[in-house]
């Protein structure tokens, strides 16, 4: 069964920006409400690829994760017919630290001003070597994922959320 880990962190700074690979726009939305089911099935356009995506709904860094490609235009037509809530609108840098590569998500729309920090694992155990730009671990706060920011995104949030407080 494909699993992704993953950890993911908030940003202290923008030093990060000094060492991004790429970068590219992401949209994104969701076609089934993740408070009634056990699992997220997502669309995505990548640039000019489609995307199906279903993702567990499990706390923690792994989850289970089978991913699609699917034509570019049929991805541009669920996102305008069939998500549910606003679209994730994002943009995903690439910056490699020592030899790990952070997948660094600048959220636009009802959720600017978020930038999270994501870094894949190969097991739940693996050290990870912390950039001096990286902030505090917020894996453990579903607020963060986003089918939640799809529901209730950044700018509904409180001070103590933004600034990464346990208010899940």
């Amino acid at each position: 069964m494909p699993r992704e880990i993953e950890r993911k962190y908030l940003l202290i700074d923008e030093r990060w920006r000094e060492q991004v690979l790429r970068s590219q726009p992401f949209r994104q939305g969701y076609l089934s409400d993740h408070r009634s089911g056990r699992a997220s099935v997502r669309v995505r356009l990548k640039g000019d690829q489609g995307e199906l995506n279903i993702k567990s709904l499990e706390l923690g860094s792994s989850r289970q994760e089978y991913e699609y490609p699917i034509p570019a235009s049929e991805a541009r037509e669920m996102l305008e017919t069939l998500c549910q809530g606003p679209l994730i609108e994002k943009t995903r840098h690439w910056v490699d630290y020592r030899g790990q590569v952070f997948e660094i998500d600048e959220f636009h729309s009802d959720n600017a001003g978020l930038v999270v920090a994501e870094l894949e694992l190969d097991r739940e155990d693996q050290p990870v070597e912390a950039p001096a730009w990286l902030g505090p671990e917020v894996t453990h706060l579903p607020r963060y994922f986003n089918v939640a920011l799809a529901q209730r995104p950044y700018c509904q949030w409180s001070s103590a959320e933004k600034a990464g407080e346990d208010a899940d």
